[in-house]
């Protein structure tokens, strides 16, 4: 027995909906494709912190020891500082939450998280390529119903 939550799917004749119906489809496959761009803004910002973090920590080695560095305060604020560690690093974890590491399970965190973010940036964007081939098909449809109503509307204005 699978552990995944299963879809049922729901397959809906467009061509029987009317065009208030139809639109009102379509703004809502509007309004998801946006919610997935806003989605996938956030985990690429995610993804390039991580990414940063990950190679920060390639670049540290035993000559850092006694080496003077600038520490962030705040995005244009810093300190100096002096490194007298690098066995032991402190990393967020999120929500105010941090955990002493050493150096390998330091790059292993990031390595895993980025790998996670990127795992989540995928489904979003095969989602969103779903949702777009469905929109679009809804837009098709739209315009087949007002093409056919004006050809309706002309044929009414001949016939007169």
């Amino acid at each position: 027995m699978s552990s995944e939550p299963t879809q049922e799917v729901c397959q809906i004749d467009l061509t029987k909906l009317n065009l208030q119906q139809l639109q009102q489809l379509k703004n809502e496959f509007e309004s998801e494709l946006n919610v997935f761009q806003d989605s996938l803004q956030t985990l690429k910002i995610a993804k390039t912190k991580f990414d940063g973090s990950k190679e920060a920590l390639e670049q540290i080695n035993e000559t850092w020891t006694d080496k003077e560095i600038l520490v962030p305060l705040t995005g244009s604020m810093y300190v100096k500082g002096v490194v007298n560690n690098i066995d032991k690093f402190i990393i967020d974890i999120g929500t105010g939450y941090y955990v002493e590491k050493d150096i390998t399970a330091s790059k292993d965190y990031f390595k895993r998280k980025v790998d996670y973010v990127q795992e989540q940036m995928d489904k979003i964007d095969m989602l969103g390529r779903q949702k777009s081939k469905v929109l679009n098909g809804v837009i098709d449809v739209i315009e087949m119903k007002i093409a056919a109503l004006q050809a309706q509307a002309q044929q009414a204005a001949a016939a007169k």
